[in-house]
């Protein structure tokens, strides 16, 4: 299994809005990065997300599981973007800013710390372990 990040503006899609697709899901649409959209083709189904809030409230807010393979972004024309389906998992039961993140031991080289503006990220194992523990949930989801 395979850990990441997918960042998302909570004014255009929140976890609520996330949540609110239920088992079902939805498509994680509308990235125009390649270095975002090669992730999304790496990806596998079951692997393991953190939604983060990004903006104003620069937090995670919840646990996502990767649902479907890579396949055409649906809100794209030109036929060169791809996206995964997520559906949400559950909320995190304490709050973990990009603050706390910079100064947790051991996540100085995470990729939000080093490169906050890619909506898709790759999270290492022991980034996500420490993460976990720090957000209170179960790392084995």
């Amino acid at each position: 299994m395979a850990y990441w990040l997918f960042k998302s503006e909570p004014g255009s899609w929140s976890w609520d809005d996330q949540v609110a697709c239920g088992k079902k899901g939805t498509e994680w649409t509308g990235v125009r990065n390649y270095q975002a959209r090669n992730m999304m083709r790496a990806m596998k189904l079951g692997d393991r997300g953190f939604f983060y809030h990004s903006v104003d409230e620069r937090r995670i807010a919840g646990l996502v599981e990767v649902i479907a393979l890579a396949h055409p972004d649906s809100t794209d024309d030109t036929g060169k973007w791809e996206c995964v389906d997520i559906a949400a998992i559950g909320p995190v039961a304490n709050v973990v800013t990009l603050d706390d993140v910079k100064a947790a031991p051991g996540l100085e080289e995470m990729v939000l710390v080093k490169n906050s503006r890619l909506s898709v990220q790759p999270v290492t194992e022991a980034e996500w372990n420490i993460l976990c523990q720090m957000l209170g949930v179960a790392a084995n989801g």
